[in-house]
């Protein structure tokens, strides 16, 4: 049964003007993104590699297998490294939580490679995690070759990659993202300010991360939350440290301008398919997550939800089996609408097998169907009233 929510046709917000050689905007609940521009090209990280070294350090504290409170030494390629730094040296006996510190707010190369040497025994093994866990991200357009961002040949990101791990940083470990908000940290009784203006320049601002180097220009990845809608926004190259900020800025101020996130509850979701051959002739359908998702402000009600499986569904079925896919549409018009974004449906319990006679009279029942694929469309206000 196909029931349709009418809404009308709306158009999606125009982004604004930025002056920067590619840059993103994404939305860190839904993952959506809500404006871009060049996003996948690959370009020069600068410093803003160092978010994925903390995520990988991060990683490893969560995982038990790395100690905040653990003394670390420091080499002589770490203590010669120059560029933005910590001024550790070999003397020196810094803690994990330290370099934390010394990487996020001071931008420090010296403690990255510090750090990486002691999670990976050298900067080159760790560069090659970097590289796995990018994939797993799905960073598509980023190759890591150290855990700096120093130039270095075959050593790129994208705007679009950036904002998406910096997303995944604040949704994989929210017990360690408020580091990326400190304006300024004492090491060895030196005080360095972060560099990221948008701390000082926009209140809702949380991170990210800068990065500079005159090849890359001056880059920096944003986030910010109001409410419920958290956004990261990706800049690379532009032409000053304030320039990267403000432009920063500009695009954290529309998307939170035009844009919202809505999160439908289980009930607006679910549907009740039939079944055939089984014990039960109709089985409930879940989304597999929560599903959040991004829409223009004021167009909330143009929002539906479809649902996509193959049918005639047949049991046995198992609980929690994957049975199909609901899209989020947003738009009326059924050629031009828009799939936001798309999440497993499965199946809220098991039917089991029928007896040999009820499935004898299913399989007349299907035999006068043809097997084909079902939809059912609904509002987000009338799904799971069908």
């Amino acid at each position: 049964m196909i029931s349709s929510a009418q809404a009308a046709d709306v158009s999606w917000p125009k982004a604004p003007q930025v002056d920067a050689s590619s840059w993103a905007v994404i939305d860190a609940r839904s993952g959506q993104v809500v404006s871009a521009s060049n996003a996948d090209e690959k370009l020069p990280m600068a410093s803003l590699t160092k978010m994925m070294t903390l995520y990988l350090a991060f990683e490893e504290i969560k995982l038990g297998r790395l100690d905040t409170n653990a003394r670390v030494s420091v080499s002589k390629k770490a203590w010669k490294i120059g560029g933005s730094s910590m001024f550790l040296e070999p003397r020196m006996k810094p803690t994990v939580k330290e370099l934390l510190h010394g990487i996020a707010t001071l931008s420090g190369n010296d403690a990255c490679i510090v750090l990486a040497e002691h999670i990976d025994g050298s900067e080159e093994g760790f560069a090659q995690r970097m590289n796995d866990k990018a994939r797993q991200l799905g960073m598509v357009n980023s190759h890591f070759l150290n855990a700096t961002g120093f130039p270095q040949e075959g050593h790129y990101s994208s705007a679009m990659d950036m904002a998406i791990l910096g997303a995944a940083l604040w949704r994989d470990f929210p017990e360690m993202y408020e580091i990326f908000s400190e304006k300024g940290y004492t090491f060895d009784g030196r005080h360095q300010p972060n560099r990221n203006r948008l701390l000082w320049s926009y209140p809702e601002a949380d991170g990210i991360k800068t990065g500079h180097t005159e090849e890359a220009g001056y880059c920096l990845v944003g986030s910010a939350e109001i409410n419920t809608t958290r956004f990261v926004a990706s800049v690379f190259g532009t032409s000053s440290d304030r320039s990267r900020a403000q432009q920063t800025k500009t695009l954290l101020q529309f998307s939170f301008r035009n844009f919202v996130t809505l999160r439908p509850t289980e009930r607006e979701i679910r549907r009740q398919v039939e079944v055939f051959e089984g014990t039960e002739s109709q089985v409930w359908l879940k989304p597999a997550d929560p599903i959040w998702v991004t829409v223009p402000k004021g167009n909330e009600a143009s929002l539906s939800f479809r649902l996509r499986y193959d049918a005639p569904l047949k049991a046995p079925i198992q609980e929690a089996q994957k049975l199909g896919t609901i899209d989020a549409v947003f738009g009326d018009n059924r050629d031009t609408a828009q799939v936001l974004k798309s999440v497993d449906m499965i199946a809220t319990r098991a039917v089991e097998r029928a007896s040999w006679i009820s499935r004898q009279w299913d399989g007349v029942r299907l035999w006068w169907r043809e097997p084909d694929s079902e939809e059912s469309e609904g509002s987000a206000t009338e799904a799971g009233q069908q």
